[in-house]
């Protein structure tokens, strides 16, 4: 493979089977759909944590949740823990980002040469709230997200036309300078993520009154694992008798993947119109899903496909088109294909992942095993999921394990763990599993790693009074706590 540039296009809560081209038969994404046809698609992609800060040390630094000690949201990255951005500032490398970071703040050394309009967490601590974990305390701004939703306006939306915009003047500008090796920006956009409000044009592409609601809703018998039950009744999100209200919200969510797909098509022709596309590989994906109503839950923070799961969609010089692999990757294999991509070796003996162009020109694997993790808000006990071939083990601390049959069971709706006829899965997965982490001794250790941060701020009953903001706000903007 020979260097090239490399363009990152980061969205944020995508639903990985909210795109054209996993066959969603309503959302309209025409430009990421062109995108894959013309690369490659990895079916099984997963973030190393389902949510935002956890999710994005992994992927700056290539290493677990449970080795950089990014916990939740109040374990931003600060660059501590090195990862793919120092390594191509050592070796020459122009690096640079454009939008949200959600790192701790603009001046740590993440490993950018420069921050192009970054968003990074509240007053550089984060979401303290959700460090609380030895009693789930009542997470009330959860509560209102259903409030929110339908066409308008957002702080995000204009924060995402400024990074597509910026994104776009970057690349023409880059057209005219001459570099000694490829370069690597990183457009990180925000949407789809909550608020659930979309642009007028965009959400009237869709019609609420002809989307089913999701499942789980309404169906009898349904019940939630005692796990996500705790984290829902945490959460406060999803208490909503209103059927129209649901369809608004997922409408309004479909228009934000269609308002995203078009910043993303627009970058993708700016790249184009630089003269730059026969230099430069591009890959897509998202920091984590959006559960999208799903068992009554919105946003991310669980370990099921539409949390856990994420888009990944390579495509450029020598990267195959029209293909779909099903072998299981993850957010941790990015370290190694920045590096391949542009043309320098890893030199970390100990980084878990391997590099997707390595991975995509090869048959899939499916003995291949992918880790995440979740060790953050609404959480009672740390949850950790293995994905190898077929079948996918979600191991709780101190709750009964599920197993779900991914290729007969797509929806996760069949729990297998207690089924003697799937005993040996339970346990190969399982003991795979232990072979990468300790479950038990790294859950003991995110909670006193969060005591000791709560301790530090006044302590749990302060912590809990001062109360949580939501969703971090757009550079500008502030936090508005409940």
């Amino acid at each position: 493979m020979q260097p090239k540039n490399l363009l990152i296009i980061m969205s944020d809560e995508h639903n990985t089977q909210v795109l054209g081209c996993a066959s969603h038969d309503t959302v309209k994404t025409p430009n990421l759909d062109k995108f894959a046809a013309g690369g490659t698609r990895f079916n099984a992609a997963y973030t190393a944590s389902p949510i935002c800060v956890p999710a994005r040390t992994a992927f700056a630094t290539g290493r677990y949740a449970h080795q950089t000690g990014s916990w939740c949201n109040a374990h931003p990255y600060t660059g501590e823990t090195e990862g793919w951005g120092h390594r191509l500032q050592e070796t020459g490398h122009r690096v640079v980002s454009i939008g949200k970071l959600h790192y701790r703040n603009e001046t740590d050394p993440t490993g950018f040469d420069e921050q192009i309009i970054p968003l990074h967490v509240v007053n550089g601590t984060g979401d303290i709230l959700g460090a609380v974990r030895d009693e789930l305390p009542l997470r009330r701004k959860g509560a209102t997200l259903l409030d929110n939703i339908g066409p308008g306006s957002s702080t995000y939306l204009d924060y995402d036309r400024n990074i597509t915009e910026a994104s776009i003047q970057w690349l023409h500008n880059r057209a005219k300078q001459k570099d000694d090796k490829p370069w690597v920006v990183f457009v990180s956009m925000v949407c789809p993520h909550y608020p659930l409000i979309a642009p007028q044009e965009y959400f009237d592409m869709y019609d609420p009154a002809t989307i089913p609601l999701p499942k789980g809703i309404g169906e009898e018998g349904f019940k939630r694992h005692p796990w996500i039950e705790a984290s829902k009744i945490c959460k406060k999100v999803g208490d909503c008798d209103d059927a129209d209200k649901w369809k608004t919200a997922i409408a309004s969510y479909y228009g934000l993947c269609s308002f995203m797909d078009n910043n993303v098509g627009q970058v993708l022709a700016a790249l184009k119109d630089s003269g730059l596309e026969g230099d430069t590989r591009v890959i897509y994906t998202s920091d984590h899903g959006d559960n999208l109503g799903a068992r009554e839950l919105w946003g991310k923070s669980n370990l099921y496909e539409e949390s856990a799961g994420v888009p990944l969609i390579l495509s450029g010089p020598d990267v195959a088109e029209g293909v779909v692999r099903q072998t299981p990757v993850s957010h941790l294999d990015f370290y190694q294909t920045i590096m391949e991509c542009v043309g320098e070796t890893v030199t970390e003996p100990d980084l878990p992942g391997q590099s997707l162009y390595d991975l995509a020109s090869k048959g899939d694997d499916s003995k291949r095993p992918v880790l995440s993790e979740y060790h953050a808000g609404g959480s009672p006990t740390g949850g950790f999921m293995l994905r190898q071939g077929r079948f996918k083990l979600i191991y709780y601390i101190d709750f009964e394990p599920e197993l779900f049959d991914l290729d007969s069971d797509p929806e996760e709706r069949t729990n297998l763990a207690a089924d003697p006829a799937h005993a040996d899965t339970l346990k190969a997965l399982e003991k795979e599993l232990r072979q990468i982490a300790d479950p038990e001794e790294i859950d003991r250790r995110a909670k006193a790693d969060q005591a000791t941060l709560i301790e530090r701020h006044g302590g749990r009953e302060a912590v809990v009074s001062k109360g949580g903001f939501g969703a971090s706000p757009a550079p500008g903007q502030k936090a508005v706590f409940t």
